[in-house]
């Protein structure tokens, strides 16, 4: 398995630091968390995102395990799931990237006994995103926090609050590692739970030139 890095890439240097680039990454960042918010799926979320800005040929998201990072679930994480202290709880961290583009890295608490023999197997032994996993389910999402990790544009600015940026003639744009971080439960059909997902979403999610 080829081992990725997160941090700047060629295409986020595109990314000229003037109020117009600013303004649009923003605009762009509100777009995907408006898509990740309206959709139950983060994985197909992903396939659209990185078809429409043309991420990589035959844009489909493809998950690299994350082993021998195991963490316990949070008591609050057994709450949510609605299970008792002796119920085991099974953990999954993965990388979602787009070709070379690490898009997010998820932590992933699931309670095995609500899958099915096949899921848990696939869960286990293979590499496949949780999320096309368990689309048999036809599971809902259910969002319990969002955090904005990042903003191109000082708060206040759309009200007078605070002055945009100067422009920086030649320099690039900084776009940190992490932009966006959700939390969400995610629950059967029948409105049992089986997984809670924290999903921290890096700046690879920009490695495509802007339009201005």
């Amino acid at each position: 398995m080829a081992v990725l890095t997160l941090g700047a890439s060629p295409a986020r240097t595109s990314w000229t630091d003037t109020p117009v680039a600013r303004l649009e990454a923003l605009a762009e960042l509100q777009t995907l968390n408006a898509d990740l918010l309206s959709h139950d799926s983060a994985t197909l979320t992903l396939d659209r995102w990185c078809a429409r800005h043309h991420l990589a040929d035959g844009a489909k998201i493809v998950a690299d395990r994350v082993r021998g990072q195991d963490k316990p679930p949070p008591a609050a994480v057994r709450e949510q799931l609605q299970v008792g202290a002796d119920q085991p709880i099974a953990y999954r961290r993965v990388r979602l990237r787009c070709g070379e583009h690490v898009l997010s890295e998820a932590d992933n608490w699931y309670v095995p006994s609500r899958l099915t023999p096949d899921m848990n197997r696939a869960l286990e032994t293979g590499d496949t995103a949780f999320g096309r996993v368990v689309q048999p389910l036809r599971f809902q999402r259910h969002t319990v926090s969002v955090q904005l990790l990042w903003s191109p544009l000082p708060e206040g600015w759309d009200s007078g609050g605070a002055p945009l940026p100067r422009a920086k003639p030649g320099a690039a744009l900084s776009i940190p590692d992490n932009v966006i971080e959700h939390q969400a439960l995610l629950t059967r059909a029948d409105g049992e739970p089986f997984s809670y997902v924290v999903e921290t979403y890096t700046g690879a999610v920009l490695d495509f030139p802007p339009s201005f």
